[in-house]
């Protein structure tokens, strides 16, 4: 199986990376025009039987902790959208976009691939955004027009052109900070790239072996 491994940093994905050469990998760099850019290019140039896109990210919901390492289900592009007064209105809550006009179902990128039931990971709803932020009022307007479980900067970039190109995909990011908090003294950056890199060689065992 060929086999593409994705991640937004080397730092993500280094502890796989130095012990591990049997699969590819790409660095696609932070956010999602350079996640596209970087992938679609690759993919034109090599037949991908999988990708893999893992990292980090920020959770939502108290009922992950830190350090925990999830199987995105579905995701989207979460500030594709308006803001006025304060108020936040997702792209496909009004007339511009059609909610479920492939590759989107209800405004979201979904993963249906059968081979997701095999994988022994909690599965997590995620938002992808361009921008982070520690203002409370951006967190309240995503959990209420959302109500995901984790942000990102790149993940619904993976589904989008996974899903265009009809490629098998999976998407796993460990938790390493709560979304808000940018005290990085509270983030536990080291245990959740830790423990998401132990995920990575237990899924790539499995699908080479």
């Amino acid at each position: 199986m060929q086999i593409l491994l994705i991640a937004a940093t080397a730092l993500e994905i280094e502890p796989f990376t130095t012990t591990n050469s049997r699969v590819d990998t790409l660095i696609t760099g932070v956010g999602v025009p350079a996640a596209i850019y970087h992938l679609q290019k690759r993919i034109h140039q090599i037949d991908y039987d999988f990708i893999i896109q893992a990292g980090i990210a920020g959770s939502f919901s108290n009922e992950i902790t830190l350090g925990q390492v999830v199987m995105v289900q579905q995701d989207c592009f979460a500030d594709l959208g308006m803001e006025e007064k304060g108020n936040y209105t997702p792209i496909f809550n009004t007339a511009f976009a059609d909610k479920d006009e492939f590759p989107f179902t209800d405004g979201w990128l979904i993963n249906t691939d059968e081979n997701l039931k095999y994988i022994d990971l909690p599965k997590a709803k995620a938002i992808t955004l361009n921008k982070v932020s520690d203002s409370e009022l951006q967190k309240q307007q995503f959990v209420q027009s959302f109500n995901a479980d984790i942000e990102t900067m790149e993940g619904a970039a993976l589904h989008y052109v996974c899903l265009q190109e009809h490629i098998p995909f999976l998407q796993i990011r460990s938790i390493s900070n709560h979304v808000g908090e940018r005290d990085k003294t509270k983030w536990k950056i080291k245990e959740a790239i830790e423990n998401l890199n132990k995920e990575l060689q237990i899924l790539i065992n499995d699908l080479t072996n």
